[in-house]
C-alpha cells in the first residue's frame, strides 16, 4: 500500500510517535520538561524596558543552559557577559532579531556579525562571541515559542533521515538548513496536533513551572531529541536489535579473544561474569543495583572493550546513521526496558559469546564490587584539569616538571569546584586539557604535592602526541554525565573511574605505549656501515646539523638522501628510536594549515585543527633532554613561504625556544631547541622551482653524491666478489663524470649508487643488473638528452657492452 506522504513518511512518524508515547511519563518527561521551563523563565523575565537589561537577560536565560549542549559551545555565558560590558548594544540586538518584519536568516546573519563587532569593541579578551545559529534561533523560540522551534543540526537530520523526508539538510548549507529546518518542523507540528492521546499526555504533566504550549509547538523538539538520542532503527520496538548486523566472530574466535588479557581486562570479565550470571540479559542499572558498580562503569566499560575487540580481530562495527559507531552491537543486542524494568536498555549477550564464556573459568573473577571501606577512600582518584593555553599551556612543559595551579583567581575568588582542590591527593591522576582555543586534551599529569591552602602541584608524566579533541569528548555518550561537561570551562572536575577508563582508552588508541624500553644503540659506524658516505663528510654534516638546527640534503636520485637522513638522526640520537623522528613529503597542494593549524569544516561550522608540525613541536618540548627530528621529502616541491609562515624566523637556530603569539590561535609558540629539520632536495628534477632566499638562508645544504668511491661502497663490492657487477658500476663512474662536465646537467645528476646496493652474492644476477639498466638508468639519461640522440645511443651500448 502506498505511503500517506506529506513531505515525509506518516508511517514513519506514526511509529516513532507509539515508542514515544509508551516512554514519555515516566522516561522521558523528567529528563526533558527543562524545555518547557525554560520558556516559561523566559516568558515571565523578558522586558526590554527593563533598567538593568543585563540582569534581566540573566535573569531571562537562567534555564536555557542545559538546552543548548553543544560541541565546543557557551553562547548563553558569552552574551550575558557582553549585555554587562555593552547593555545598550545587546539590547538592540535582540530588538532588531525579535523583529518578525524582516527575513529569519538575515536577522540571524546580523545577530552573528552584531555579536563579533560588540566582542571586539568591548571584550577584546573573548577569543570568540559564540552566537550560531543554533542557538540565535532557541532565542527566537524563546520569544516566539508559537512559532519557532530550537535547532540542533544533528538532531534534526537525523529526525528527517528516520521519517525518510525529503526535507535535505547538508553540513554548511546553512541558509537553506534553517529554512528546511523551519518548515519540517511546522509539517511534523501539524500531524502532531491530530494525536489526541499525545496531547493528553501533555497536559497531564504540565505544571505552573512549565510553558503552557498551548499549540503544541516545543512538542516537535522533544520528539525530534527522542528520535536522535534514543530511537534508531527498531530500538522502539519490543525485538532484540539489530537483526542485519553481527561481527562475525565465531565461538572459537569469542574463546581466542576472552583468554588475551589486553582484550579483556579484569573489569572486562567482571562485565561479562556479571551479565552472564543474571541470566545472560540486563540492563545497566540492574546491573549496578545487583552486583555494585556505577551504571557507567558497565556502559563506558562495554564501549571500551568493544573497541579493543575490533582493533584486535579487525571485526567490523555497526555504524550509526548520525555519524560514529554503535560499539556496544560488537558484544550484545539490545531492545528498550519495559515498563516497570530497572534502565531503559536492556543487553543480551551474544549467542558465541555467550557460548565461549561458559567454555572459560570465570571463577576467579569478582561478582560483586568490592565494597569501599567505611570512612576510607581507598580508591584511585582521577581528575580532569583545565588551563588557558594562553596563560598555562600544559603540552609545552617537559615530562616531569612540577606546576602549581592556585586555589583561588587573582580576584580572590575560589575556583570552581572549590571542593576538588581539597579533596585530591597525592598520587591522583590528573588528565589535562587546555581551553580554547586549542580544546585538547594535551598531557597526563600527577597530584605531586596536596594543597596547602594557596595551591595544588601537578607534575607532568606524559605528553600526548596525538591530542584528544573535545568534540570526541562532547560526543561520547559514555561522559555525558562527567563534571564539568558541555562547556568544560573551570578549573578541576572529578572524574569517575569508568569514565577516567574510557579517556585513557582513547588516549591509548592515538599515542599507545611502547612495550619494550629498551631502543637498538646506533652509532657513527653503524652510520657509515649503512650510508655510502666518507667519514669526514659525515662528520661534517652532523656538525653543520647541530650547529644550525635545519639542513637539506640535496642531490642527484639514487645517492640515498632519505635512507640517510633517518640513520643521521639515529646516529644523533645514539639510538633507533623512531618516536623521535617526523616524517612528511610536501607536494604543491601542502599548506600552513596542513603544517601547522588551520580551520577545516566541522558540524558547526569550521574548527581549528593542529597541523603535523604543531604538535611534534608539542612532542619535542615534552622531553627537552631528547633530540627530535623532522625529516621534510622533496622539500622543494611545496609552496616554502605559505607554509612556514611565521615560522620562518621561529625555525632559526638564534630564535628557538622564543615564542611568537601565532594568529590562528593568539597562542604563545615557539619552535624548540631539542628539534632539528632535515629536509631533501632532488637536484635532478628540473620542473621544481628554486629554494626562495628567505627559506634558504634559514638551512644550510649538504651535497650528497654517488658513494660509490666510500670505503663502505668498496667492502660491498669485495663482499659481492662479482666481475659484471664491477664492470657495471666503474661504467656508471665513467658515466657520471661525463654527466658532471655536461654544461646543461652537471654534478647534480649523476646516477647514485642506492640503485646498486642491497644485494648479495646469491641474488646479484645479470638479470637483476640488466633491469635496473633498461628501467632505471636508461629511462633517466633519455631525459637527460632528449636532444643529444647520439649521446644516449653511445651510453646505451656502452652499458649493455657491460654484459657481453
Amino acid at each position: 500500500m502506498k505511503a500517506d506522504w506529506v513531505m515525509f513518511n506518516k508511517s514513519k512518524l506514526k511509529a516513532v510517535l507509539d515508542e514515544y508515547k509508551k516512554q514519555f511519563v515516566e522516561i522521558l518527561w523528567p529528563k526533558e520538561k527543562a524545555k518547557w521551563e525554560a520558556v516559561k523563565q523566559f516568558q515571565d523575565n523578558w522586558n526590554l524596558a527593563s533598567a538593568d537589561f543585563a540582569a534581566m537577560l540573566s535573569n531571562a536565560l537562567a534555564k536555557v543552559d542545559k538546552l543548548v549542549k553543544s560541541g565546543s559551545y557557551f553562547p548563553i555565558g558569552m552574551i550575558t557577559e557582553l549585555a554587562e560590558k555593552a547593555p545598550e548594544e545587546v539590547k538592540a540586538m535582540f530588538e532588531a532579531l525579535f523583529d518578525e518584519s524582516e527575513d529569519i536568516y538575515k536577522r540571524i546573519e546580523r545577530f552573528k556579525e552584531q555579536s563579533e563587532y560588540v566582542r571586539k569593541t568591548y571584550h577584546s579578551k573573548a577569543v570568540q562571541h559564540y552566537q550560531n545559529e543554533s542557538i540565535i534561533i532557541t532565542y527566537l523560540w524563546l520569544q516566539y515559542p508559537d512559532k519557532y522551534y530550537i535547532y540542533k543540526f544533528r538532531e534534526v537530520k537525523a529526525f528527517a533521515t528516520e521519517l525518510e523526508s525529503n526535507y535535505t539538510f547538508k553540513q554548511g548549507s546553512y541558509e537553506d538548513n534553517i529554512r528546511n529546518f523551519l518548515s519540517f518542523y511546522n509539517e511534523v507540528c501539524a500531524e502532531l496536533k491530530k494525536d489526541e492521546e499525545l496531547k493528553k499526555l501533555m497536559a497531564s504533566q504540565l505544571t505552573d513551572e512549565c510553558y503552557s504550549d498551548p499549540n503544541l509547538r516545543t512538542l516537535p523538539i522533544d520528539v525530534g531529541h527522542f528520535v536522535a538520542k534514543y530511537y534508531d532503527n527498531g530500538l522502539g520496538t519490543d525485538e532484540w536489535w539489530p537483526k542485519d548486523y553481527t561481527p562475525g566472530l565465531s565461538v572459537d574466535d569469542w574463546e581466542e579473544v576472552l583468554n588475551d588479557s589486553k582484550v579483556f581486562n579484569q573489569s572486562s570479565l567482571e562485565i561479562m561474569r556479571r551479565i552472564l550470571d543474571f541470566g545472560g540479559e540486563a540492563s545497566c542499572t540492574q546491573l549496578a543495583n545487583k552486583y555494585g558498580g556505577t551504571k557507567n562503569f558497565y556502559n563506558s566499560g562495554s564501549s571500551s572493550l568493544a573497541k579493543r575487540i575490533v582493533k584486535k580481530t579487525g571485526c567490523q562495527v555497526m555504524p550509526r546513521d548520525e555519524g560514529g559507531s554503535r560499539w556496544w552491537s560488537v558484544l550484545y543486542l539490545g531492545k528498550n526496558a519495559k515498563k516497570g524494568e530497572d534502565g531503559s536498555f536492556i543487553w543480551r549477550l551474544r549467542d558465541e559469546l555467550a557460548e565461549a564464556l561458559k567454555r572459560v573459568d570465570l571463577s576467579e573473577v569478582d561478582l560483586y564490587a568490592k565494597p569501599e571501606p567505611a570512612g576510607e577512600s581507598s580508591e584511585q582518584n582521577y581528575w580532569f584539569l583545565i588551563g588557558n593555553p594562553k596563560i598555562w599551556s600544559m603540552s609545552g612543559w617537559a615530562v616531569n616538571a612540577v606546576q602549581d595551579y592556585t586555589l583561588y583567581t587573582e580576584e580572590g575568588k575560589k575556583r570552581r569546584v572549590f571542593q576538588n582542590f581539597l579533596d585530591a591527593k597525592v598520587g591522583d591522576i590528573v588528565i589535562g586539557y587546555e581551553s580554547t582555543p586549542v580544546k585538547q586534551i594535551v598531557a597526563i599529569f600527577r597530584v605531586s604535592a596536596e594543597h596547602d591552602g594557596k595551591k595544588l602541584s601537578f607534575q607532568k608524566i606524559e605528553g600526548l602526541s596525538s591530542p584528544i579533541d573535545y568534540s570526541i569528548l562532547s560526543n561520547s555518550p559514555e561522559l555525558e554525565d562527567m563534571e564539568g561537561l558541555p562547556q568544560l570551562q573551570g578549573s578541576l572536575f572529578k572524574l569517575t573511574r569508568e569514565e577516567y577508563e574510557f579517556i585513557i582508552d582513547l588516549i591509548r588508541n592515538e599515542n599507545p605505549i611502547s612495550l619494550s624500553n629498551t631502543k637498538k644503540a646506533y652509532t657513527k659506524a653503524d652510520f657509515l656501515n649503512e650510508v655510502y658516505m666518507t667519514e669526514t663528510d659525515y662528520d661534517r654534516l652532523a656538525a653543520v646539523l647541530k650547529n644550525k638546527k635545519n639542513i637539506i640534503l640535496q642531490g642527484a636520485p639514487g645517492v640515498g638522501k632519505t635512507f640517510a637522513a633517518k640513520r643521521l638522526a639515529y646516529s644523533i640520537m645514539g639510538e633507533k628510536d623512531d618516536n623521535r623522528i617526523e616524517f612528511v613529503q610536501f607536494h604543491q597542494n601542502y599548506s600552513y594549515e596542513d603544517f601547522m593549524m588551520g580551520y577545516k569544516p566541522a558540524e558547526n561550522g569550521f574548527e581549528l585543527k593542529y597541523g603535523i608540525f604543531y604538535r611534534f613541536c608539542q612532542k619535542a618540548l615534552s622531553c627537552p633532554d631528547k633530540d627530535y627530528f623532522f625529516i621534510i621529502d622533496e622539500i622543494n616541491r611545496g609552496n616554502l613561504s605559505k607554509i612556514f609562515g611565521e615560522l620562518l624566523m621561529l625555525i632559526e637556530a638564534d630564535y628557538r625556544d622564543k615564542k611568537i603569539t601565532l594568529a590562528y590561535n593568539e597562542v604563545p609558540f615557539s619552535v624548540p631547541n631539542n628539534l632539528y629539520i632535515i629536509g631533501m632536495m632532488n637536484t635532478a628534477d628540473r620542473s621544481l622551482a628554486m629554494i626562495d632566499y628567505a627559506l634558504r638562508r634559514r638551512f644550510s645544504f649538504f651535497d650528497m653524491e654517488p658513494g660509490f668511491d666510500s670505503q663502505g661502497f668498496v667492502d660491498y663490492r669485495k663482499d659481492l666478489n662479482n666481475d659484471t657487477f664491477n664492470r657495471l658500476i666503474d661504467c656508471i663512474k665513467d658515466l657520471n663524470q661525463v654527466i658532471a662536465q655536461d654544461k646543461s646537467l652537471g654534478k647534480g645528476f649523476c646516477i647514485g649508487h642506492s640503485y646498486f646496493c642491497n644485494w648479495t652474492d646469491a641474488n646479484c644476477t645479470d638479470e637483476w643488473m640488466k633491469n635496473v639498466v633498461d628501467f632505471d638508468i636508461l629511462p633517466m639519461l633519455s631525459e637527460y638528452w632528449f636532444d643529444e640522440n647520439s649521446t644516449l645511443q653511445t651510453w646505451e651500448a656502452n652499458l649493455h657492452g657491460v654484459f657481453k
